[in-house]
């Protein structure tokens, strides 16, 4: 069996990427790193493929797109988008899931650059912009998905989640809600703080009147939104919100679960629930879900067309792409 970068990498106890830039950019890496990948090669006979090490960005035929949660629909939409778009330019796209974990981010992003991809695209859990530095320095382009660039280093396509987080909450005020609980996390997650930065503007724009309690979640599952409401629900009622926004909507949906499951809270008659992206199972729920719509496939489509267009002029200079949210009333939040 060939010896692989991944092999030299793990004798060597580096990244593939390290690995990949002693044999590509030794001036990069310390000299302690260089040593170590050398010996590495050295005792496994490692041979570079200087067919795969020739594709450039122009060349590949792949992109990468990782993304934050493959459980979740709404990146499922935006994944068919961008396959959408490829498929026009002959383009293959390579998926790879983090489900919110940081070291699998890296591995994913590791593969894509051994994998010298055309592009990447990425729904990043954290602060991902030196290592997509790296890439770039590499010919690698890269577009953050449903994360904005508050720096404008990097292109991005997203919906803006601040003004989505208000959206929900002024809908809930204006149905008469007074007690407000923000359900989501964890909060290392950009568009979890900026759903909820909007939803405390709304209350404060209210005044005092409308207060606003934040509930945190270790996930934003449908699992981790059913555990959050078994734990509202064991308050008295008099404790009890009688509105929850959550983060997305499978914290929404595992929300409406618990209330429903339990029976003692009527929705919306006792809480109201409100949920974000606009999921196909939204509609569909025992008591169709109140959301605040994300433009999931054309949020996919357009990252595509801007990251092929950074492939082919590296100095193009990066754009923002914001989408608006929008609103969509059903029965979880009354009429």
């Amino acid at each position: 069996m060939a010896v692989s970068i991944r092999d030299v990498a793990q004798l060597a106890g580096v990244s593939v990427g390290t690995v990949s830039n002693v044999l590509n950019r030794p001036d990069e890496v310390s000299q302690d790193s260089v040593d170590r990948v050398t010996r590495a090669i050295d005792e496994l006979g490692y041979v570079r493929n200087d067919a795969a090490r020739k594709l450039r960005a122009g060349v590949s035929t792949t992109v990468g797109f990782v993304v934050l949660d493959g459980q979740n629909p709404f990146y499922t939409d935006v994944v068919r988008g961008a396959e959408d778009e490829a498929t026009k330019h002959s383009i293959a796209i390579l998926y790879g899931n983090t489900d919110e974990d940081p070291k699998r981010e890296r591995m994913y992003i590791d593969l894509f650059q051994e994998q010298q991809v055309r592009g990447l695209l990425i729904a990043p859990y954290g602060d991902v912009t030196p290592r997509l530095q790296s890439l770039r320095a590499g010919g690698i382009p890269a577009v953050l998905v449903d994360r904005f660039s508050g720096d404008g280093r990097f292109s991005s396509v997203s919906v803006d989640s601040v003004a989505g987080g208000r959206l929900a909450v002024e809908h809930l005020i204006q149905t008469g809600r007074r007690r407000v609980a923000f359900v989501g996390g964890p909060f290392d997650i950009r568009q979890v703080n900026d759903r909820l930065a909007g939803a405390r503007a709304a209350a404060d724009n209210a005044g005092s009147h409308v207060d606003l309690e934040v509930i945190a979640t270790d996930a934003m599952t449908v699992d981790e939104g059913a555990a959050a409401g078994h734990r509202i629900l064991r308050r008295p009622p008099g404790d009890w919100p009688d509105a929850l926004f959550a983060a997305n909507d499978l914290l929404a949906l595992g929300l409406l679960q618990a209330m429903v499951v339990d029976g003692r809270a009527d929705v919306p008659g006792d809480i109201a629930i409100i949920g974000f992206d606009d999921i196909p199972f939204a509609a569909a729920a025992a008591v169709p879900l109140s959301s605040i719509r994300q433009p999931s496939r054309m949020i996919g489509r357009t990252a595509l067309r801007i990251l092929l267009e950074e492939a082919a002029d590296p100095d193009s200079i990066p754009r923002q792409t914001v989408f608006p949210p929008e609103l969509v009333v059903r029965a979880s939040t009354g009429r």
